[in-house]
């Protein structure tokens, strides 16, 4: 089986074009429709983004204060805080290390380090970092105070690193958090709420940092437990039970992760903080559309069998690339899908994974769709197992 430390199978290459989330594999064992030639061949080394020389967290430039930051949803209410350690504190794990995600005025933070957890803070607005300074004075030294946005680190486009941008290399050096092979527990859970804006952009470039073992996933099977917007949370979690949430987006997500939701909490419970870290009245607030949602507090949690022989590091983005071609026809049949994204045997790649000719993409659950890629990069006596069209190139995540 696959782990992330062994080595690479030499046959697999990459080809990357520039721009944040943009990628397109060519290999050996695929061709585009048209013949066109892969351009810009690099090696793996493409999944390690460039890292800047470490440096202290003490070091703020000038032109930092003239940074504009959004509004943002900060946990306010202690007994919300309460139940949610009481959450994390229910699952009986060695870890109790934690990553919290623009804490703001510290609640969730202190319920935390008054359990005797330690918690590194990273805080994206520098008004609330004297606050959570003297916060982890006051309560025995378990407190780590950064300022960086969590949902920025390592940037996918590799462009220059700028606080409160950081890279995880930086940031768990300079925290002494060491990795642990995939196959064993959790390094670190993450806790917090989705940034609102750009949500679903997040929540893709998360899944690439997993699927490539990148960015926080260097270090481990890290966990998130995260508010996440109950419209996206039933995309992550839907099935062809509901064909009208299912895509390719759900499939992904649950392939790499174990998804739990802990709890549910209206969009009340949570103060809007304006830039200069100001409560926002309540005339300034959401429309009363978004006040009538929750926020539902999900747990991620990576799964030790993610990797295989077929699905690594490496050629995970052939599988991002399948899933995006069917759901684009997701009411088409799968054997017509095979004719347009494989050479292979279509009938032979039906009965290897029993389906039946009239089955349908949206009929078909994540394992199914998982071993059916698996099934495909393990078949034998064909020099080009996937097709590209070209216009897949151009698709920005």
């Amino acid at each position: 089986m696959w782990v992330p430390v062994a080595g690479v199978p030499w046959r697999l290459t990459l080809s990357a074009f520039s721009g944040a989330g943009r990628f397109c594999v060519l290999r050996y064992q695929a061709a585009r429709w048209k013949d066109v030639p892969a351009r810009n061949s690099r090696g793996l080394s493409d999944f390690h983004p460039q890292l800047l020389p470490s440096q202290g967290f003490g070091e703020s430039p000038s032109w930092l204060s003239k940074c504009r930051l959004e509004s943002r949803h900060y946990i306010t209410d202690p007994r919300l805080a309460e139940t949610m350690v009481r959450i994390l504190w229910g699952k009986e794990d060695a870890c109790k290390l934690f990553l919290e995600c623009n804490p703001g005025p510290g609640i969730l933070t202190q319920a935390l380090l008054e359990r005797g957890a330690r918690v590194i803070a990273l805080e994206s607005d520098r008004t609330f970092i004297p606050h959570l300074e003297s916060l982890g004075k006051n309560l025995g030294g378990k407190l780590d105070v950064v300022h960086c946005d969590f949902f920025k680190l390592d940037p996918r486009n590799h462009g220059v690193v700028k606080p409160p941008s950081l890279t995880s290399q930086v940031l768990f050096q300079n925290l002494g958090i060491e990795a642990l092979p995939w196959s064993k527990g959790i390094p670190l859970k993450v806790v917090g709420i989705f940034p609102t804006k750009n949500e679903r952009k997040t929540l893709w470039k998360l899944l690439h940092d997993i699927y490539s073992c990148t960015s926080i996933y260097r270090y481990g099977r890290v966990e998130l437990n995260l508010f996440i917007n109950e419209k996206e949370c039933k995309k992550l979690m839907a099935n062809p039970q509901n064909p009208h949430l299912y895509q390719a987006l759900s499939v992904l997500w649950q392939v790499a992760c174990e998804i739990e939701l802990l709890h549910m909490e209206p969009w009340s419970s949570f103060d809007l903080y304006t830039q200069n870290g100001q409560l926002e009245k309540p005339k300034c607030r959401e429309s009363l559309g978004e006040i009538q949602q929750k926020l539902c507090f999900t747990r991620l949690t990576p799964r030790r069998n993610l990797f295989t022989e077929n699905l690594t590091p490496v050629n995970y983005d052939v599988f991002f690339h399948m899933l995006k071609q069917c759901f684009m026809k997701r009411n088409a049949k799968l054997i017509d899908h095979l004719h347009s994204l494989s050479p292979v045997d279509a009938m032979d790649i039906l009965k290897q994974t029993r389906k039946k000719e009239k089955t349908k993409i949206t009929n078909m659950y994540p394992r199914d769709f998982k071993r059916l890629f698996e099934t495909i990069e393990c078949s034998k006596g064909y020099t080009c197992k996937w097709l590209y069209d070209d216009f897949m190139e151009d698709i920005v995540i």
